[in-house]
């Protein structure tokens, strides 16, 4: 009987990335594989996209996650990230990417938040950016890992700098003095 306890089995080292985002797999590998993960997007396996039609961001990754492991047979991270404006109500939210409709740029959805915030005053432009995300082990997991964080800021008037995308030109970060 061959020695077993050195094998490795592929499950164990492979994690899915719940996302066909080049920049997002480019970090997660940098971070994950020194510790022996093998990151591989979900579109390895001609994973499509999954319906993002949760409530919040936690159900939107996880969604994401349980649809990519669901397909790949492997563990799959998925995220849900946006900006969440106090004098909108939390808007855009989740709705964060196509605040301007389904086929918005950047640059429509910056205009959208800038005249939905025209008439309030910079003491009341209190947002904050938000991401969550979910690693389910499989697709009925019923314990996945959920983990989420947020960066407090305020809404600019104008765009400001020319690094970042989204509403980072926007976003403005009190504790480094500039917009992210």
């Amino acid at each position: 009987m061959a020695d077993r306890t050195n094998v490795r089995d592929d499950r164990g080292r492979i994690l899915v990335l719940a996302s066909g985002n080049r920049g997002k797999l480019r970090e997660l590998t940098a971070m994950l594989e020194p510790l022996g993960w093998d990151v591989r997007p979900q579109n390895d396996w001609q994973v499509t996209e999954a319906v993002e039609d949760g409530l919040s961001f936690v159900e939107n990754a996880l969604i994401k996650a349980r649809h990519a492991t669901r397909f790949c047979g492997h563990p799959a991270l998925g995220d849900d990230s946006g900006l969440v404006v106090d004098a909108l109500n939390g808007a855009p939210g989740i709705y964060s990417a196509r605040y301007a409709g389904e086929n918005a740029d950047d640059a429509a959805n910056n205009k959208k938040l800038v005249e939905a915030l025209k008439d309030v005053p910079e003491n009341r432009r209190t947002a904050h950016f938000y991401c969550a995300m979910a690693l389910a082990r499989h697709a009925e997991d019923p314990a996945p890992l959920i983990a989420i964080g947020r960066w407090d800021g305020r809404i600019l008037f104008a765009p400001e700098g020319d690094g970042g995308f989204g509403y980072d030109p926007l976003f403005w970060v009190p504790q480094e003095n500039c917009s992210s």
